[in-house]
């Protein structure tokens, strides 16, 4: 059995995460029992929902244990396996860790998914047509619900979850509107990946701001808004809702660092009869397939085309991980670990 490039979490963020909060090291791969298989990892997932983690309190998952490998998405290939459902060779997602290889007990419920590379490049698991893409399937369709004709609007926009929620809301026949950072990735959300328009929140860092720019990019209004981020952004948002908007919350990621995100306004949510509701994607597989089965054929077809920044071997992880926080990646942010 290989030896095994590991990351652990080493100790917890005080403010803001650093990489000396991460440790790499060599584990061994134990041999496998009946039932395991081994996967060799191919690429990992960064995403924002692992700082929250890194933190003790209390949150909407469990913490991540001090020494222990870090959590997260992994794409990969098995390379031995003493499971008859799986065979060297199969392509697989699953929540490997931030490690080349796992060790996996392949009859857990949601343990792995067989994924075929042939039409869909293996990486899109891990962002359009994986937890990203579902994601945004989920807060959009089964909150924000959006008819034709109806404003959109995303926090993060070119993001993994970004770059699929306008090809979903497109689809649908809704007008979206994104918020990015920067002009290099405003350009790139309306002449590549679709949005109508996009609003770089760099240039309007107050809400009067904000909430101008939205009023010029959303003259009806804001009848469906997903929520990556908070703060400011949300704030702002709220003056531009309509009555009975929806808002999907997915991330506060401008709170991660353990500060409190109050709102100015939550009277709006009364004023507008707005339905604001939070959610948590894993906690609903059962709608999964379905909407992988949208994103792949969007992906199929075309119309989702994610970028990605890839990071090159595990040991890049860390620096890649605060790059994200930061918001320095353009589009889904990976390590490539082959």
């Amino acid at each position: 059995m290989p030896s095994n490039p590991q990351i652990l979490l080493a100790s917890r963020p005080r403010g803001a995460a650093t990489v000396e909060n991460f440790r790499l090291v060599v584990g061994d791969t134990p041999p496998l029992e009946d039932g395991q298989v081994l996967v060799r990892h191919h690429y990992l997932s960064l995403d924002p929902y692992m700082r929250g983690r890194m933190n003790e309190g209390k949150s909407y998952a469990a913490s991540q244990p001090l020494g222990e490998v870090m959590m997260g998405g992994t794409v990969g290939e098995v390379l031995e396996s003493r499971n008859p459902r799986y065979a060297p060779g199969d392509k697989v997602v699953g929540m490997g860790g931030w490690q080349e290889y796992a060790v996996v007990d392949a009859n857990a419920p949601g343990a792995l998914r067989k994924v075929d590379g042939s039409q869909v490049p293996l990486s899109y698991y891990l962002g359009a047509v994986g937890m990203p893409g579902v994601t945004a399937w989920y807060g959009l369709t089964q909150i924000i619900a959006p008819r034709a004709g109806e404003t959109v609007t995303v926090s993060a926009a070119t993001g993994a979850v970004g770059s699929a929620f306008v090809a979903l809301a497109k689809a649908r026949g809704c007008r979206v509107v994104g918020i990015a950072g920067g002009p290099e990735k405003c350009r790139y959300a309306t002449e590549a990946l679709g949005f109508d328009a996009c609003i770089d929140h760099r240039q309007h860092g107050d809400v009067k701001s904000m909430s101008r720019a939205l009023k010029e990019a959303c003259p009806d209004g804001i009848d469906g808004h997903f929520e990556n981020v908070g703060g400011t952004i949300l704030d702002a948002v709220l003056l531009r809702a309509n009555a009975f908007s929806r808002v999907a919350l997915c991330g506060m990621i401008a709170g991660y660092d353990g500060a409190p995100l109050p709102l100015q306004n939550p009277a709006l949510m009364l004023i507008n009869r707005m339905r604001v509701q939070g959610f948590i994607v894993s906690e609903h597989m059962q709608l999964w397939p379905q909407a992988l089965q949208e994103l792949a054929g969007l992906v199929v077809a075309g119309q989702l085309h994610p970028r990605e920044s890839i990071a090159q071997g595990l040991a890049s992880a860390p620096a890649a991980f605060i790059g994200l926080l930061h918001g320095q990646n353009f589009g889904k942010q990976l390590v490539k670990l082959i």
